[in-house]
């Protein structure tokens, strides 16, 4: 079974081939990671998965449905969540509030209903906080949840990145470089937590990492790319030993 394909997926920007024809597959629980030199295509890949933008070419579906169409703001809704490689918070909100706006894309409630707060948004409002609290206990932040972000040290602030992210109870996850400024205890903290988001809350993991040592750690297999092309797909062993990406990935 697979739970995201991407078929002869392509991007041009003018005249450039920011991706040229890749196809690859996740099946569910499983952690894929992404690995490829600066400029090889890696975060565009995710940019379109996520529909930040529209394809050239290719087809990309998602849990038996065709996604490549469907609206950038309706793909939290279909079960997809995202990290990025700067943190993407608000800066000036709680740790709990920038949580609480993770849950929006599962709201039933109409804005009529919220300003009267009738039973049925109540009902839905301790329901979002149950899952939210269970996130905050999941990732072990419950010493940083009214504090102000701005406040709070970059390390925490990634792994809160990833906690807004949980809240949209994804099935699939995207992890743009998750280890990116983080230091070696944060790095071994984050290998844990990946692999408890499969193994404990059964979400697949699609990963983009440069860290080499996180990749042999997490990846049950890894797509080397360069240049917008499909070097190889394999085990992480596999793949770092191609001819190809030691060539353009690892410098020999």
């Amino acid at each position: 079974m697979t739970l995201l394909l991407a078929r002869d997926l392509a991007i041009n920007f003018g005249g450039i081939k920011a991706v040229d024809g890749i196809t690859f597959d996740v099946t569910p629980g499983e952690i894929f990671t992404i690995i490829g030199p600066n400029g090889a295509g890696k975060t565009t890949i995710f940019n379109l998965i996520s529909r930040i933008y529209n394809t050239s070419a290719g087809r990309l579906v998602f849990d038996g449905d065709d996604i490549t169409h469907t609206p950038p703001h309706q793909i939290a809704g279909r079960g997809i969540a995202r990290t990025f490689q700067n943190v993407e918070l608000f800066e000036h909100a709680t740790l709990l509030q920038n949580m609480l706006l993770g849950q929006h894309a599962h709201r039933k409630t109409r804005v009529w209903e919220e300003l009267l707060f009738l039973p049925r948004v109540r009902v839905a409002e301790r329901h979002i906080r149950r899952r939210v609290e269970e996130v905050i206990e999941f990732l072990d932040l419950q010493r940083y949840r009214d504090a102000p972000v701005r406040d709070l040290p970059y390390g925490v602030r990634k792994v809160i990145e990833l906690a807004r992210a949980l809240c949209t109870q994804p099935k699939l996850i995207l992890l743009d470089e998750p280890s990116s400024g983080l230091n070696v205890e944060e790095t071994e903290d984050l290998s844990f937590w990946i692999r408890d988001l499969r193994d404990d809350l059964g979400i697949t993991v699609v990963m983009v990492e440069h860290d080499l040592a996180l990749v042999n750690d997490v990846s049950d297999r890894v797509m080397a790319v360069n240049s917008g092309r499909l070097l190889t797909i394999g085990t992480p062993a596999e793949v770092q030993s191609h001819p190809d990406v030691v060539k353009a990935y690892l410098g020999g």
